[in-house]
């Protein structure tokens, strides 16, 4: 079975505290639970989080759906975004099936990157890494106004931006991200092909703004 990975970033930094690291705690619940309804993301999705916040962590590791299980989230520190591109390369390496000669491997992963500041470390060393490898898409959200929107345009052409990182717009991004992650576990199930752009994802709601 060819598995459509999806690696989670999410800023766990100390301007994350309260109302906001909440949210994405919920959001990630609602979001697991709501593809275990989906037959195509239970058979295929396979989700990783990975936190950045003076370090970079994976919390869970690449894990099916059915046996997925959230852990605490504490805000506190600073902002290791270039730790996090830097793992999450190294995770893609060692997690994701290469396709061989004799069998296909995993799909290309859907890398979604969730921040509120702007990264503290030198993080073009991990973009650096980041950009080598191959995934099929990555959305880069800024959350709030003291996030860096350019700085995410340089990952990834795919940003998007909410103008507060309260519980109501962080909860709509999580549900954004679950219908993209659904869109594209059918479009690899059904038709073999992944998904390479903005366009072929459910139209984000009006809290989250494209950046262009």
């Amino acid at each position: 079975m060819r598995r459509l990975p999806v690696y989670l970033l999410l800023d766990t930094s100390g301007s994350m505290s309260g109302e906001p690291i909440e949210a994405v705690k919920n959001g990630v619940q609602v979001m697991i639970s709501s593809l275990r309804q989906n037959p195509q993301a239970i058979e295929t999705a396979f989700i990783s989080v990975i936190t950045f916040d003076t370090t970079a962590q994976q919390i869970i590791p690449l894990t099916d759906l059915a046996s997925f299980q959230m852990v605490d989230l504490k805000a506190t520190g600073v902002t290791a975004l270039g730790e996090a591109l830097q793992l999450v390369s190294n995770k893609m390496d060692t997690e994701v099936a290469k396709t061989t000669t004799e069998q296909k491997g995993d799909w290309k992963p859907l890398v979604f990157i969730m921040t509120d500041g702007i990264p503290t470390d030198d993080w073009q060393r991990g973009l650096q890494a980041f950009k080598q490898r191959k995934t099929a898409f990555t959305v880069a959200c800024a959350a709030g106004s003291n996030a860096d929107a350019s700085v995410l345009k340089q990952i990834t052409d795919n940003v998007v931006s909410l103008d507060t990182a309260d519980s109501a717009s962080i909860s709509k991004f999580f549900l954004w991200v679950t219908a993209s992650i659904g869109v594209s576990s059918t479009r690899v199930e059904d038709s073999g092909k992944e998904v390479t752009g903005l366009n072929e994802l459910p139209p984000p709601p009006p809290e989250l703004n494209i950046v262009v």
